[in-house]
């Protein structure tokens, strides 16, 4: 199986910062098949903090599925589609296919890993499930030097020396922490990528890519 990520450009003027509940509501609604699809995995929209919550989307904002190559015609129907994230309107543009590159570090902006919320235990949660992919590496927690200063507070919402995060999920707050992962080969980098640590991947958790900081 070919795991691959599949872009939309996107148009539209700004959506919540924490957007992945909304984004995977209105995704299915458009392709049903993927509601509830463990194997599916939404990336988190990029874009540009503009406060209130809210962050602008700009030439880099991408709706991004992580999806088996012989499943993309199934979501094809996005294109072209207006999309409401939280009664943000979002247009969906034509998508272009882009290969995972193996990498030999690699980061994912939220793991959640589900009874897991202090640094120590979810460390040692992250390690276990890396055993259970049979992948040797290095994991570790980022810290709040991973980001500029004057966003800290608006990421973390704490002073934790951990990029601890949150995403809302219906009525609930699930916990997660931002996670690299180094000293990878080429094939480990490539079996993380596509199946992920932790749950909650078409909500934007446990998705990784190379790491560029």
């Amino acid at each position: 199986m070919t795991v691959v990520d599949v872009q939309f450009r996107l148009q539209g003027n700004t959506i919540p910062v924490d957007h992945g509940y909304h984004l995977s509501s209105a995704v299915s609604e458009v392709v049903p098949s993927l509601h509830g699809d463990q194997e599916v995995g939404l990336h988190p929209i990029a874009g540009q903090l503009v406060g209130n919550r809210l962050m602008a989307i700009t030439e880099r904002s991408f709706l991004t599925i992580r999806i088996s190559s012989e499943r993309i015609s199934e979501i094809l129907p996005l294109a072209g589609k207006t999309l409401s994230i939280d009664k943000h309107a979002l247009t969906v543009g034509v998508p272009r296919t882009c290969a995972l590159a193996p990498s030999d570090q690699l980061y994912s902006r939220l793991v959640v890993i589900k009874g897991f919320m202090e640094p120590e235990p979810f460390l040692d949660a992250v390690q276990r499930q890396l055993e259970g992919l049979e992948v040797k590496a290095n994991p570790s927690l980022v810290d709040q030097s991973h980001i500029a200063e004057a966003n800290r507070d608006k990421e973390t919402g704490s002073h934790s020396p951990y990029l601890r995060r949150t995403i809302r999920i219906r009525d609930k707050e699930v916990v997660g922490f931002a996670v690299r992962v180094e000293e990878l080969t080429p094939e480990a980098s490539i079996c993380i990528q596509q199946k992920g640590i932790g749950g909650r991947r078409r909500f934007g958790c446990g998705l990784f890519v190379p790491d560029r900081s």
